[in-house]
C-alpha cells in the first residue's frame, strides 16, 4: 500500500493515540493490582499465624476488590499486545527478536503462574491447608509482579536499547545479551520504581476504602486494621519510591538527556544547573532560552546537576544544546546526527539494491560496515548506525518532546508522591492512637486521595513515554517509520471502538466495586464456612 504523506502521518497520529488510549486504560487497572495482592497475602499471613477469624473476614473482603480489578485489566493488557502487530508492524519487525522475548516469558512464567494460582486464592477457601492456600495467595501476588518485571524490561530496552547486534541480512536487531537487556540499570530502575508505585496506589485505595467505611460508622475494627497494615505498606513504599526516582532521574540524565531538559524546561544548559521546584512556562515561541521560558519560578541551585550527576559542577544539557551541540561539551548537534542516520539507511538500501542486482563486491562491502567484529564496522556502526533513527527525521526540532506536558505532569507526580507520604505518616499517627475516627476532615481527605492517587501514576507514565517523543526505540526507530501500512481510517475506527469498550469496562468495574464495598466484610460465623485444617 503506498500512503501519502499526509496520510502517513494521520496513520502515525492515530495509531500514536490509540496506543496511549488503551495503555492508559490499562494502567488503570495494573497498579491496584500488584499492590493490592501483596496487601492481601499479608493479612493472610496475619491470619495465618493468629488463626483470627477477623482476619479471615477482612482477607477476603479485599481479595474480592483484587478479583474484580483483575479481571478487567486483563483484558486491556491482551488487546496492548496485539496492537504491536495491527499498527506497529514496523516496529515488530525491526525489534521483534528483542522485544518479544520478555513479553514470551511474560506470558509463560508470570501470566501462568497468577493464573494457575488465583483460582486457589478465591475458591480454595475450606477447601484446602492454611498454609496452601496462603502459598497461593503469595504466588499470585508474585505472579502479577513478575508480568510487570518482563513488561517493563521491554519497555525499559526502548528506552535504552542494549545486549543487541543488527542484522543486515534481515534488518532486524537482535539479542546478543538477555542478561543486558533484563539487567540493564534501566530496566531495573525502572521496574523497582514502578511497582512500587502501584504498592503506594493500592495502599491509598485500601486506607481510602477504610476512610469510608469509618465515615459511615461502619466495620469500624476492619477500617482501622486495614489502616495499619496498608498505611505501613504505603509508607514504606512511598520511601522506597523517592528512592528509585531517584535512581531513575539519574539514569534518564544519562540515557536521555533530552527527555530531562523537556522535565525541567532548561533550554541553554549549564554547569551547577537548578532544579525547578514549581513554574508557569510561557507559550512555545516565547521559549527560546532559559530567560524566556517562564513567566516565573521557584528553583533550588544546584540541586539539578546534583540528582542528575551527583556532581554540584556537573554539565546539564539544555534543548538548545541537544539542537545545535556544544563542542565545548562533547554534544553532537541534532543536524549532524540526522546526517549519519541517512548515510546509515542509504548503506542499507545500496545492500538491499546489490542483494536483487546480485551485485557481490558491493554485498560485501556493505556487509563489512555492518559487521561489529571489524574496525571498519565498529567505526562505522559507532558514527553513523548509532543515530540510525535519525535519518527518518525531518528537521532537529522534530526531536524536541511536548515540554509543557512533560513539565507539568512530572511536577504533579512528584508533588503527590510527596503528598502520601506525609498524609501515611499521619494516618498512622492518628490510627495507633485512635483518633483516627475523630478526624472526619482527615477521612474525606483519605477518600478523596483516592483518584489523586491515579492522577500520579498516571502522569509518570506520560513523563516516561511523552518525554522520549518522538523515539519508539530511543535513537533508533522514531514513531513516523514504526507504524504499519494501513488505512487511517481503520486505526480511527477501532480507536473510537476501543474508548467505548474500555469506558464501558471503567464503568463496569466502578460499579461493581462499589457495589462490593457497600456490601463490605461477609459474615465468617456462618456454619457453612468452616475454618481451613
Amino acid at each position: 500500500m503506498i500512503l501519502s504523506t499526509t496520510d502517513w502521518m494521520q496513520v502515525v497520529d492515530w495509531s500514536r493515540a490509540q496506543f496511549a488510549m488503551t495503555a492508559i486504560y490499562h494502567w488503570l487497572f495494573v497498579p491496584l493490582t500488584l499492590g493490592l495482592g501483596i496487601i492481601c497475602a499479608i493479612m493472610e499471613s496475619i491470619y495465618y499465624r493468629t488463626s483470627n477469624e477477623f482476619w479471615k473476614r477482612t482477607t477476603k473482603f479485599w481479595m474480592r476488590i483484587f478479583g474484580i480489578n483483575f479481571a478487567i485489566g486483563v483484558a486491556t493488557g491482551i488487546i496492548l499486545e496485539f496492537e504491536f502487530g495491527t499498527n506497529w508492524s514496523n516496529y515488530s519487525h525491526f525489534v521483534g527478536d528483542i522485544f518479544g522475548a520478555p513479553l514470551a516469558i511474560e506470558g509463560i512464567m508470570a501470566f501462568f503462574l497468577e493464573s494457575t494460582f488465583i483460582a486457589v486464592m478465591f475458591f480454595g477457601w475450606n477447601k484446602v491447608s492454611k498454609g496452601f492456600h496462603l502459598t497461593a495467595t503469595w504466588l499470585t501476588a508474585i505472579g502479577a509482579n513478575l508480568s510487570a518485571l518482563w513488561i517493563l524490561v521491554a519497555n525499559a530496552w526502548m528506552q535504552y536499547p542494549i545486549g543487541m547486534t543488527f542484522n543486515i541480512a534481515t534488518a532486524r536487531n537482535e539479542m546478543t545479551s538477555f542478561w543486558d537487556v533484563l539487567l540493564s540499570p534501566v530496566a531495573l530502575n525502572k521496574f523497582f520504581h514502578t511497582v512500587t508505585s502501584g504498592y503506594v496506589l493500592a495502599a491509598v485505595v485500601v486506607v481510602g476504602i477504610s476512610a469510608w467505611f469509618l465515615l459511615r460508622k461502619r466495620e469500624g475494627q476492619m477500617a482501622k486494621n486495614s489502616i495499619k497494615v496498608a498505611g505501613i505498606f504505603g509508607l514504606v513504599s512511598s520511601l522506597a519510591l523517592l528512592y528509585s526516582g531517584d535512581g531513575s532521574g539519574e539514569q534518564v540524565a544519562k540515557t536521555q538527556p533530552m527527555k530531562l531538559a523537556a522535565m525541567e524546561a532548561l533550554y541553554d544548559g549549564s554547569r551547577g544547573a537548578g532544579l525547578t521546584v514549581i513554574g508557569i512556562l510561557k507559550p512555545e515561541n516565547e521559549r527560546t532560552d532559559n530567560e524566556n521560558a517562564y513567566y516565573f519560578k521557584i528553583d533550588i541551585p544546584k540541586l539539578l546537576s546534583i540528582l542528575s550527576f551527583k556532581d554540584s559542577k556537573a554539565y546539564v544539557a539544555g534543548i538548545n544544546d541537544l539542537i545545535d551541540g556544544n563542542e565545548a561539551e562533547g554534544i553532537l548537534s541534532t543536524q549532524e546526527k540526522i546526517e549519519r542516520g541517512r548515510v546509515a539507511i542509504e548503506q542499507l538500501a545500496i545492500y538491499h539494491k546489490a542483494l536483487k542486482e546480485k551485485d557481490s563486491a558491493e554485498i560485501a562491502r556493505v556487509t563489512a560496515l555492518f559487521n561489529p567484529d571489524t574496525p571498519q564496522g565498529k567505526a562505522f556502526l559507532a558514527e553513523n548506525f548509532k543515530y540510525f533513527g535519525y535519518g527518518y527525521l525531518n528537521a532537529p526540532t522534530d526531536t524536541i518532546p511536548n515540554v509543557p506536558l512533560v513539565f507539568y505532569t512530572f511536577r504533579i507526580m512528584v508533588a503527590l508522591g510527596c503528598y502520601f507520604i506525609l498524609l501515611f505518616a499521619v494516618v498512622l499517627a492518628l490510627v495507633y492512637r485512635d483518633t483516627i475516627d475523630k478526624r472526619r476532615w482527615l477521612l474525606l481527605a483519605l477518600v478523596w486521595s483516592i483518584p489523586l492517587a491515579y492522577i500520579a501514576s498516571v502522569s509518570g507514565w506520560i513523563v516516561a513515554e511523552v518525554g522520549r517523543q518522538p523515539w519508539t526505540i530511543q535513537d533508533l526507530l522514531p514513531t513516523v517509520a514504526s507504524v504499519s501500512r494501513i488505512n487511517a481510517s481503520s486505526v480511527m475506527v477501532t480507536f473510537f471502538i476501543f474508548v467505548a469498550l474500555f469506558t464501558t469496562l471503567l464503568i463496569a468495574e466502578l460499579m461493581i466495586v462499589t457495589k462490593q464495598i457497600k456490601i463490605g466484610p461477609k459474615d465468617e460465623t456462618a456454619p457453612a464456612d468452616k475454618p481451613n485444617k
